[in-house]
């Protein structure tokens, strides 16, 4: 009887083991670290997160970044985008499922490299930053409005401008409006 026991767990055992660390060595189609901490497939490894992360949106674009943290994760158009030793990842996850992207995303250029130093200073090219830590299902779940409705340039990024800067940008903002008036109706008379 015994035996038959030892048998059965046995077999259990030799079984069920080697599905278990298949399991844990994948994270959405992407095989992760082996035991050893070597990266099989050079995937950019996992970070681990208390809860998941709040976010910032970086003035100037609808790029959100993940600034508590030293590796830059940003949120942009649904997809979580990850560098990694000079290539780019994306996934619909900040935590797993990342694939590789070929090339570097569009945004990026619109990101300053020092970006969480501002962050953390409160201050946007010389101006104050009152910047909104955004929950993550926040931004899961609006971030499409809020662009759709240019929510963010509404308030302008939370950066304060001195009065010569709004002055000046409101009469830019003036002087584009006459123009594209002035557009459409050129537009108007050429079509007679």
């Amino acid at each position: 009887m015994k035996r038959l026991l030892f048998g059965t767990i046995l077999l259990a055992l030799v079984l069920v083991l080697p599905i278990a660390t298949m399991a844990m060595s994948r994270d959405g189609g992407n095989v992760r670290n082996d035991r050893n901490g070597q990266n099989d497939r050079n995937f950019p490894p996992r970070i681990a997160f208390a809860a998941a992360p709040e976010v910032v949106v970086i003035p100037g674009t609808y790029v959100y970044g993940v600034p508590d943290i030293d590796v830059d994760i940003f949120f942009y158009q649904g997809w979580w985008w990850r560098p990694w030793e000079g290539r780019w990842y994306r996934s619909q996850n900040y935590n797993s499922g990342w694939s590789h992207y070929s090339g570097t995303p569009s945004f990026h250029r619109s990101v300053p490299s020092g970006w969480r130093n501002d962050y953390r200073n409160s201050r946007w090219k010389g101006q104050q930053w009152d910047h909104q830590r955004i929950p993550y299902k926040q931004v899961q779940r609006n971030h499409s409005g809020w662009e759709k409705n240019k929510h963010w340039e509404k308030n302008n990024w939370g950066v304060h401008q001195d009065r010569k800067d709004k002055d000046r940008r409101d009469q830019d903002r003036r002087d584009q409006d006459r123009k594209d008036q002035d557009r459409g109706k050129d537009d108007r008379e050429h079509r007679r």
